[in-house]
């Protein structure tokens, strides 16, 4: 029994180390399989890409010993190429197994609902395109840039969901659906810190406005994150100008509401003191640059409000007077010490010699369309001369003045050599095509209606191209207009207009005018206000459907007539706005010679001047006069280069109001020489600014006398005595243009002269 167990634990041991051996042996063969070389690679689920692509992206190849490392390491590469939706790598024994999930190729590519921004620009935009691999993260890519393309322009509610049409051949179509929201508009724009100047003041000086029904043509009412950076700058600049030299602007948050349709801006700024100029000196470190002569060139003086712009064009002066003689190398750099107890600035402008660097080259980057001359002619400077700061930046100004470039940004890097630099002009192009439509009523010429078409940059060389179309009830003009900015690759403008216009003039003088000509034109800056212009005109002149009953001296002036005239003009202007100024003058000299050719001649001269000045803040007085004489060479002068006053000219009286009239007709026989002035003020209604409408009381006064010819049948008065009005009006710079409402009363007049109360017109008045 004994041996019968022992034998039993035996054979029990037995099978154990057995078991545990072959175990042993078949791990053993296991490691060595798993460990060895790759005798086989295979790859499975391809459909479009090779074997050997895939193969390629693998870190290893048959007969390489692979470890886990390697099959990881091969699976982040397969992904990466962005080919696959899904990648597995399984090892059995010497065999590796592939298997791929390709990524289907986009067909086509869609846009639905896009109504603002068209398909064009949107496929310019998103980086996926037809043919190539399709994947998540690119689409969700895509639909950011469409949501920011939205944004750029104004509308933060817009929602894009990409939807995915699967086709066969492992193909997809690919459309956005895009709901675009409305204009998200700025509901309330506040100030935190200002003292010096109201809300409704900084609102006007920064270009973001709030949200009115009035703006409906405007895009400034809409968020725009690059115009709040730049209301940043203008605020500053405002201070800064004014005499606060520590200003700034502490923060600028924009709150997006949570309906998602406006934002709330709010600027928060320190003002600090205001400070006057003191002391103001200059300090020239080059031996034959006298200080005393340049401090002829300081902008400032002492006692007057710190100015940063004044300082501004202090430097620039200096730098140009440097210049002037032979020191093309300076650096000017103003020296400001600030006394906090006195609230003054000390002021000194260093110039010093700077490092000898001549303009290597300059390189125009971004100009699609606008030709490379047309960017240079702005420098003023070439390759090879010296290079000056101040020539770059009035440049940089020059450029982004034409309005043919949405950015512009002028760097310099160093050149081939010490002495040597680079210039980088980077541009980005907008459009300069405009269409224009206008409509309105005015009280002397009835309903009108016009279209205006221009280009500001015809074919990139920087000429202007302007089609005018007037169509009225009294009054019919079509006119083209061709200007090239540089002539002959000079600082002179020069082109030609061609003109034809009709109009009824039967209520004033019993007659119609029909006149066709062209005009040759040049003009030029004598200085940065003071400009120059000739021109020479030809003219062809119909008087016709005259009245049965019209005054003698009209029926004598029908027929045809001709006019061949050079004419030259003189202008000063330092206005600070064409169509609102509050400050400045504009004083012009025009003559025009006419008899060189043609059946008329006559000599015609005529000098104005205005200037506008604020009695406070919100009130601005205008002062301005005109005269005017033509007299006949040899021959008497035909109606139709008279002058006629009233309307426009002199309110409370009709178009063509005063003046020699035949009174048993009642025709305006015009007059060889004439005067007029108007004395006005204008003041704000409690509307925003920016509305563009003001009031205005005010006063004119003129005459107009000098007939020519004998008409024993006509009983003409012309008396040339002194006619005056006073009045009220409204006048709105509305985005139709400049139209005015005018109440006026005359109080000097004679008898015969036709007065109007009421009057309402386009155009720019005192």
């Amino acid at each position: 029994m004994s041996i019968g167990i022992g034998w039993l634990r035996n054979s029990i041991w037995i099978l154990v180390f057995q078991g545990l051996f072959l175990t042993m042996s078949i791990d053993a063969v296991r490691a060595q399989t798993d460990d060895g070389p790759i005798d086989k690679i295979v790859v499975e689920g391809t459909q479009r890409i090779e074997t050997e692509t895939i193969t390629s992206y693998l870190t290893f190849k048959k007969g390489d010993v692979v470890d886990e490392k390697n099959l990881d390491d091969s699976l982040k590469a397969l992904f990466a190429t962005d080919l696959f939706t899904d990648v597995t790598l399984d090892r059995r024994g010497s065999v590796v197994t592939v298997r791929v999930v390709e990524n289907p190729v986009v067909n086509r590519i869609a846009f639905e609902g896009n109504r603002r921004i068209g398909d064009e620009t949107l496929q310019n935009e998103v980086q996926l395109k037809p043919r190539a691999i399709y994947t998540r993260s690119r689409v969700q890519n895509d639909a950011q840039r469409i949501i920011d393309i939205y944004r750029r322009s104004g509308r933060f509610a817009v929602r894009v969901e990409p939807k995915v049409i699967e086709l066969s051949q492992n193909r997809v179509d690919l459309a956005f659906e895009i709901e675009e929201g409305s204009l998200t508009g700025v509901r309330k724009i506040s100030f935190i810190g200002n003292r010096r100047f109201s809300d409704n003041t900084l609102r006007d000086i920064i270009q973001t406005k709030e949200s009115a029904f009035w703006r409906f043509l405007s895009t400034t009412d809409s968020y725009d994150p690059d115009r709040l950076a730049f209301d940043q700058e203008l605020l500053r600049r405002k201070y800064q100008e004014e005499g606060y030299a520590d200003f700034r602007v502490e923060s600028a948050v924009a709150e997006l509401a949570p309906d998602r349709e406006a934002f709330f801006i709010t600027f928060t700024i320190e003002e600090g003191e205001r400070y006057r100029i003191g002391k103001v000196e200059v300090s020239s470190g080059l031996s034959d640059l006298e200080e005393e002569k340049l401090k002829r060139e300081l902008t400032i003086e002492q006692g007057e409000w710190y100015d940063s712009a004044a300082i501004e064009e202090t430097v620039e002066n200096l730098t140009e007077a440097a210049a002037r003689v032979g020191h093309a190398f300076v650096n000017v750099r103003p020296s400001l010490d600030r006394d906090p107890r006195n609230l003054d600035v000390d002021i000194i402008f260093d110039i010093q010699a700077g490092p000898r660097v001549f303009i290597e080259r300059i390189d125009i980057r971004g100009n699609l369309r606008t030709r490379d001359n047309v960017i240079r002619r702005e420098f003023g400077i070439v390759e090879g001369d010296a290079f000056n700061i101040e020539r770059i930046r009035r440049a940089q100004r020059g450029l982004r003045n034409l309005g043919y470039f949405s950015k512009v940004e002028i760097t310099n890097i160093p050149g081939s050599s010490e002495d040597r630099t680079v210039i980088h002009v980077d541009v980005e192009e907008q459009s300069t095509g405009e269409i224009s439509f206008g409509a309105g009523y005015s009280s002397s010429g009835g309903l009108v209606g016009s279209i205006r078409l221009t280009e500001r940059n015809l074919v990139g060389r920087g000429q202007s191209l302007r089609l005018d179309l007037q169509i009225g009830q009294r009054r019919q003009e079509i006119e083209a207009s061709f200007t090239e900015p540089y002539f002959l690759d000079r600082d002179l403008a020069a082109g030609f207009d061609v003109f034809n216009t009709s109009r009824d003039l039967q209520e004033e003088s019993s007659f119609d005018r029909n006149t066709t000509g062209f005009r040759l034109r040049m003009g030029y800056f004598l200085s940065e206000d003071l400009s120059q212009r000739w021109y020479y005109s030809y003219r062809r002149d119909k008087v016709s459907d005259i009245a049965a009953t019209a005054s003698l001296a009209i029926r004598d002036q029908a027929g045809r007539s001709s006019v061949s005239a050079i004419g030259h003009g003189v202008s000063y202007d330092t206005r600070d706005s064409r169509f609102d100024p509050r400050t400045g003058m504009l004083i012009t000299l025009d003559n025009e010679l006419a008899g060189m050719g043609g059946s008329e001649r006559f000599l015609n001269s005529e000098v104005s001047g205005t200037v506008y000045f604020p009695l406070s803040e919100d009130l601005v007085a205008g002062i301005g006069v005109d005269t005017g004489y033509v007299f006949g060479l040899g021959r008497d002068v035909r109606i139709l280069d008279r002058f006629f006053l009233g309307g426009d000219d002199l309110r409370g009286f009709e178009l063509s109001g005063i003046g020699p009239r035949d009174v048993r007709t009642g025709d305006a026989v015009g007059g060889k020489w004439f005067y007029r002035g108007s004395v006005g003020v204008s003041f704000p209604l409690g509307l925003p600014d920016e509305i563009g409408i003001r009031g205005r009381v005010f006063s004119d006064f003129g005459s107009l006398g000098g007939t020519e010819g004998r008409f024993p049948e006509s009983d003409i008065r012309d008396t040339g005595t002194l006619r005056a009005s006073v009045g009220f009006g409204i006048g709105w710079r509305s985005p139709l243009g400049p139209m005015n409402i005018d109440f006026a009363k005359a109080f000097l007049s004679e008898d015969f002269d036709r007065t109007q109360t009421f009057h309402f017109s386009f155009g720019t008045r005192l």
